[in-house]
């Protein structure tokens, strides 16, 4: 036998043990979908006899989720600073750090939360906040999942509020809000996360039912008084954000974040911990 029959012999094989693997990994990936599809089924018609109606096409993952290390990084809050205040001097006040000059001030706490306050008509929006907001949240470099306009008062204050993310999932309880008093910018603040990488002892997240079935027993249970509901809207999983350390180490955790026609709740996926969201 010729030496490129048995190449193309060769070739052949592995082509075919190629594809065989693909079948398997296809199949399996069916079998996945089939199981947490019925899986959620079964836990919506428990939630529907415990009194709670839910649509399962409403509930939502983004992706894999898993414990990740953040840390605090001088740089980000340098650069938020300069964003909105342009250069300052930094005094370091031990775990704060201030910026100032003639524009206003900002301020960093090592847990993530941190204020900015701006003399009027340092940022102006020009009649258009959102998109004022999505600019200045891209010089940011702060990753984060839209903008929602949060209030317009009739005193001309309007507040717009942007959830941290984590590629693409949701940090529940990283927030920062953009006030502004006619169409100028007059205070940032809130929280977000920094220095995000792997976690060696990290956990992936529980599967939905878990979630669902802790939601059902604290509307259940009667010491639970805020805690209720009768119908859920959406159900997504994505991130809660824990500091563990005094110089601002911490991580994001993963969480689901329920919403019902008596607001919205998140529950912590390690803890089982739940508790009204804004």
């Amino acid at each position: 036998m010729s030496g490129a029959r048995i190449k193309s012999i060769i070739i052949a094989a592995l082509l075919l043990i190629n594809i065989l693997f693909l079948t398997v990994i296809i199949i399996d990936a069916v079998d996945d979908a089939r199981s947490e599809r019925e899986t959620i089924e079964n836990i919506s018609a428990i939630l529907r006899g415990g009194g709670i109606t839910i649509n399962p096409d409403n509930i939502t993952t983004a992706g894999p989720i898993r414990t990740m290390r953040t840390s605090r990084v001088p740089e980000v809050e340098e650069n938020i600073a300069r964003v909105f205040l342009g250069e300052a001097v930094m005094t370091d006040q031990g775990i704060i750090y201030l910026y100032e000059n003639a524009h206003g001030t900002a301020e960093f706490g090592s847990t993530g939360y941190f204020v900015i306050r701006m003399n009027p008509d340092v940022i102006t929006s020009s009649g258009d906040a959102i998109r004022t907001v999505q600019t200045l949240l891209r010089d940011m470099q702060i990753e984060t999942n839209g903008v929602t306009e949060l209030s317009d008062q009739d005193d001309g204050t309007e507040t717009l509020v942007a959830v941290g993310a984590y590629r693409g999932a949701r940090i529940f309880n990283c927030t920062v809000e953009f006030i502004f008093i006619g169409n100028s910018l007059n205070t940032v603040q809130g929280r977000y996360v920094a220095g995000i990488e792997s976690h060696e002892d990290g956990v992936e997240i529980s599967q939905v039912g878990t979630a669902l079935l802790g939601f059902l027993s604290a509307v259940r249970d009667e010491l639970r008084e805020d805690v209720e509901c009768t119908e859920i809207f959406a159900v997504e999983s994505g991130f809660r954000h824990r500091v563990v350390g005094n110089l601002g180490e911490g991580v994001i955790e993963p969480a689901w974040l329920i919403s019902t026609d008596n607001g919205q709740f998140l529950i912590d996926d390690t803890t089982g911990e739940i508790w009204p969201w804004f």
